[in-house]
């Protein structure tokens, strides 16, 4: 996914915007940026690849060297970002988090206005700063244009700009990411993460709403563009992608989490499905308070027996090759075999996307003398690859392996009764739910529902995109 962060102030802000955008890491793997202005030394930028090494250790020097009170940093799953612009609105900065699904047909139409040429990259691809720009030049001012490529773009844009006069801000169009105002004594921030800016002494000023457009300086927030679209802010910003004392629209993700679990053991004691277990686990790291409220609402112990080992492998989004993530998953899990040999166990995980590591991670406590295995997915079953954030990194809908396992049953015609699939009260999701467990060699399988999840956020469903689950945008 990605995620940025940009500072305005009346000091030196290199090294708030160098903290703030490493506390987005946990958001992407692929390439960092950063990007500074000074009325002495003009745009300073640096970007630099962070697969093999974190975004801290990559840009200390650069932090070190670069001035300015105007900064903005990225951290990018996909482009090299923050790309420098010149057009005929000046100079300036734009990093982006999001994807354009129209990119191509936006490059073709902009050639044949007129426009001259797209920097392409080593995939042929063009970078989606590079075509924002374009499409922000089109209008005679930054406002203009921003509205101009909210409106042609399709998919999601979370928008940083930096000029000589300060930061502008826009969220997305529909809200799926959000963007985050902080204020101190001597500027302003901006954050897809809240938590990123408080260590640096700043507090929540306000939280964009769809479509909003701000600019920051060292003085003020100003409105450039009111919100104007419907909020679809996506759900999985919760259940997986925040970091836990991430706040999104007033709801914090840890106490979502719990609540969630506590919701998911609740389902399970009404439906008479809570297993006689000896502890309740959580996959690490985002599946652990989800069993954390399981745990509380069931009574059943919480343990942990396997730690992750996160000293040479921190983040779980690396490395971005599928087999050597795979790999590195199982090479983190250190099992404590006194809480594996001889016991039942049921792991709350955060989501069940292919099954790949679910299926070695089963295995890995069976090899360590489990003697059941439960599963409990804090979501509900994914139906559809994301085309919005990219969460799922599916290629295809039959990576997902529900969908795998309803085209075994039914083929093309199993498209038809999805949500009798999610159901595990019809028929179709008993089904689904015992394959999915024999493939995954568990003891028993359990998903949360929709309105679970939905309830456990707290905010209206209107509110939420739920793509994912049921295909509804």
């Amino acid at each position: 996914m990605g995620g940025f962060f940009g500072a305005a102030s009346e000091h030196d802000c290199v090294t708030d915007v160098f903290f703030g955008t490493d506390y987005h890491s946990h958001l992407g793997t692929r390439r960092g940026g950063m990007t500074a202005f000074s009325a002495e030394r003009g745009f300073q930028r640096s970007i630099h690849s962070i697969e093999n090494s974190p975004f801290r250790t990559k840009f200390e020097n650069d932090a070190a060297s670069m001035q300015g009170k105007l900064c903005i940093g990225c951290i990018s799953d996909t482009d090299p970002q923050p790309i420098l612009m010149r057009s005929k609105l000046g100079l300036y900065a734009v990093c982006s988090v999001g994807i354009i699904r129209n990119a191509q047909q936006l490059v073709q139409e902009l050639l044949s206005s007129g426009c001259a040429s797209f920097e392409a990259m080593s995939s042929g691809s063009i970078n989606s700063g590079d075509l924002i720009g374009a499409l922000i030049s089109q209008k005679d001012s930054f406002t203009e244009g921003i509205r101009y490529a909210q409106e042609r773009i399709e998919g999601t844009m979370d928008l940083i700009v930096l000029t000589e006069e300060g930061i502008l801000c826009a969220r997305d169009k529909d809200g799926r990411l959000p963007i985050i105002i902080g204020k101190r004594d001597d500027g302003y921030c901006c954050s897809l993460e809240s938590f990123a800016f408080q260590k640096l002494g700043y507090y929540t000023h306000k939280e964009l709403g769809p479509g909003e457009i701000v600019r920051l300086t060292a003085r003020g927030c100003e409105t450039l563009s009111p919100a104007n679209g419907q909020l679809h802010i996506c759900s999985f910003l919760w259940t997986y992608y925040g970091y836990p004392n991430a706040v999104y629209e007033g709801v914090t993700v840890e106490t979502m989490r719990t609540r969630n679990g506590e919701i998911m053991a609740e389902n399970d004691i009404q439906a008479g499905r809570l297993p006689d277990v000896d502890y309740v686990c959580g996959v690490p790291d985002s599946g652990t308070p989800h069993a954390i409220g399981y745990a509380n609402r069931s009574g059943i112990p919480f343990a942990r027996p396997f730690i992750k080992y996160t000293p040479t492998w921190p983040r779980s989004f690396m490395p971005t090759n599928q087999s050597m993530r795979n790999q590195v998953a199982k090479m983190k899990l250190i099992p404590v075999h006194e809480l594996i040999e001889g016991k039942r166990l049921l792991f709350v995980d955060d989501s069940i996307v292919r099954g790949t590591q679910m299926r070695e991670t089963v295995e890995f406590l069976y090899e360590n003398g489990a003697k059941e295995v439960h599963m409990r997915s804090a979501c509900p079953p994914i139906m559809y690859g994301c085309k919005y954030l990219n969460f799922s990194r599916s290629t295809s809908e039959m990576e997902l392996i529900a969908r795998q396992v309803i085209d075994a049953f039914e083929g093309a015609e199993g498209v038809e009764h999805l949500e009798e699939y999610s159901n595990s009260e019809t028929e179709r999701g008993r089904r689904l739910r015992d394959e999915i467990c024999r493939r995954l060699k568990l003891t028993s399988l359990e998903f949360q529902s929709l309105p679970g999840t939905i309830k456990a956020i707290g905010k209206p469903s209107c509110g939420l995109c739920t793509y994912c689950w049921n295909g509804k945008e």
